[in-house]
């Protein structure tokens, strides 16, 4: 399970944010081995007053926190944050330097979807890649 967050000042995000829903999909499904229709994305597009961002980015600035039950190996979330990187500059053209990237892992037990505990559903995939 992984719900996916992305915050950019509204006037930038606003046009790109189904493309940017894709290419972030794309980068989990190949990372991580999600299935195709485990998507769980949210947008908060914002007033450019309330998106502050260090000195160097741009007004395409773009942060993307992802939360995930842990299980993933080091090699899987650095792949997904260098895909994320590479195809959104390439596909969506944010560059590198105006994307931050966080996961955020928590324990199964601390999940709760479909009526169950995180630690007690069968999922149809693999947490540990």
């Amino acid at each position: 399970m992984a719900q996916i967050k992305i915050f950019g000042i509204k006037e930038y995000l606003i046009p790109v944010r189904e493309k940017l829903s894709d290419v972030i999909h794309e980068c989990v499904v190949e990372a991580l081995t999600f299935p195709k229709d485990k998507r769980a994305h949210r947008f908060f597009p914002m007033d450019k007053e309330n998106m502050l961002y260090p000195n160097g980015r741009t007004d395409a600035y773009t942060i993307i926190e992802i939360t995930m039950i842990e299980g993933r190996s080091i090699e899987a979330r650095k792949k997904l944050i260098r895909l994320l990187f590479d195809k959104i500059q390439e596909e969506i053209g944010i560059s590198h330097q105006d994307i931050e990237i966080c996961i955020l892992e928590s324990p199964a037990h601390n999940w709760g979807f479909r009526g169950i505990h995180g630690d007690e559903v069968k999922l149809n995939y693999k947490i540990d890649v």
